[in-house]
């Protein structure tokens, strides 16, 4: 019998959990889901006789190193940091690794070793990254197969929440870890724009606004996603002049994220005691806030809007403005900001999120300029059987499947799924699942 060893069982993990079981009767596989949280591990395995539950901490090595030991592949789906105790142990007892998180610098040095021991640790293997660099290559591996020259490459992908969903002025809901939308652009971004390598600051990330269009849905603003130029060797496009990944949001949203940005709202930097404090004098502290106008009046004045402006409206429905005590304790601002988004932006039990990614692309055949566009869009079916979930599970499910019955040769290194011998099985699956790419030409 196999074993697979699933580590997280949080909110991605229910698509990768329920495809693994079902699959494990026929192919003789025994599931291990080891996670922190005892009722998250239940709620996912449900008293299945192939599932195996291990609470764990996934930091402590005595717990961690056995189930390891124990497995045929290992599929991470902790925070990007702890990949890291898992990779470590993978290395020493020569087992193959599955992530969806981006390639860490820590995890890119061991790329030799990996190679020597003829692993395969594949990370970016879910969403974005990961179903984007499956089509986006599929596709540029086509036009260069017909000996076309591509010039312009963008990749666009959101997390949303579905339009019969949308009810609030952010036009955002929680479908994925609510921490990571308070470090999102931290880092800033860089890509290539018409042949010149271009720098965006994170405190100006959201701020451009600028458009694109999605066919059935309408425009979506977009804001850059850390460093793409760090895909274009492995894209292969040497006559790209434009190479760009970006992240989709609603344009109110980016306009009211850039207000929380530049008032200091999102900084992990700075430390509040947080006792008899309220959202009201927690704003007032961060904003140099006087007596000489109202708050919302000086609000306004500090991002250089009109106090009846739409973002003052929206600040205003996240209760920034309100005398409520904030929960006792030393806090960031983020960590502050966070409890106000939980409790705004969570979603109700039967409502849906919606993923959407859409490439585009330009090149040259023949003399001819060619643009293509290839765009998904799947909704979820509740808060629980998220399109988020579904998207990131179901690929990293696959290739485990994929590798258990030796359906292919998995490559070696610590790697990203860029190659046809992985993709083109993969996406071939995740169309009967629903995740389905449309094409257009010109």
């Amino acid at each position: 019998m196999q074993t697979i060893l699933i580590a997280g069982a949080g909110k991605s993990s229910i698509y990768l959990i329920h495809y693994l079981l079902t699959n494990a009767p026929r192919n003789k596989w025994k599931v291990i889901i080891a996670d922190g949280n005892a009722s998250a591990i239940e709620e996912k395995i449900n008293g299945n006789p192939y599932a195996e539950a291990a609470v764990i901490d996934i930091t402590n090595a005595a717990q961690r190193e056995p189930l390891v030991k124990r497995a045929d592949i290992i599929v991470s789906l902790m925070p990007p940091d702890m990949h890291i105790h898992l990779a470590k142990d993978c290395l020493k007892h020569k087992k193959n690794l599955i992530t969806s998180s981006y390639i860490s610098d820590e995890m890119k040095e061991m790329d030799k070793a990996v190679k020597d021991a003829g692993l395969m640790f594949m990370c970016e293997m879910g969403l974005d990254p990961g179903i984007d660099h499956m089509t986006a290559n599929k596709i540029i591996h086509s036009i260069q197969r017909v000996a076309g020259v591509i010039t312009s490459f963008k990749s666009y992908c959101g997390g949303l929440v579905a339009p019969e969903c949308d009810n609030n002025p952010w036009h955002y809901k929680f479908s994925w870890n609510p921490r990571n939308i308070i470090s999102a652009g931290f880092g800033g971004a860089k890509y290539l724009s018409k042949g010149k390598h271009t720098e965006v600051p994170y405190e100006r990330m959201f701020e451009n606004n600028k458009k694109v269009k999605i066919d059935d849905l309408g425009s979506f603003a977009w804001y850059p996603n850390r460093d793409s130029l760090r895909y274009l060797e492995l894209y292969d496009v040497p006559e790209v002049k434009t190479f760009m990944r970006a992240t989709l949001r609603h344009p109110e949203f980016c306009k009211g994220w850039q207000a929380l940005v530049s008032l200091g709202l999102t900084s992990q930097d700075d430390f509040f005691d947080t006792k008899g404090n309220t959202y009201v004098s927690w704003l007032k502290k961060k904003t140099g806030y006087a007596n000489s106008v109202t708050l919302p009046r000086h609000i306004a004045n500090r991002l250089h809007v009109a106090e009846d402006d739409k973002v003052i409206s929206m600040l205003q429905w996240l209760g920034l403005f309100d005398e409520r005590t904030l929960p006792p304790g030393k806090q960031s601002s983020g960590e502050v900001l966070l409890n106000v988004l939980l409790d705004k932006w969570k979603m109700a039990p039967e409502e849906k999120d919606m993923v959407v990614m859409q490439h585009e692309m330009e090149y040259l055949h023949k003399g001819n300029k060619i643009a293509l566009t290839s765009a998904m869009i799947l909704k979820g079916e509740s808060r629980d059987h998220s399109a988020m979930a579904k998207t990131v599970g179901l690929p990293m499910g696959i290739l485990t499947r994929l590798v258990l019955n030796k359906k292919i040769n998995p490559p070696t290194g610590v790697a990203l799924p860029s190659m046809a011998s992985v993709y083109r099985p993969v996406l071939t699956e995740l169309a009967h699942h629903g995740i389905i790419f449309k094409d257009k030409v010109g």
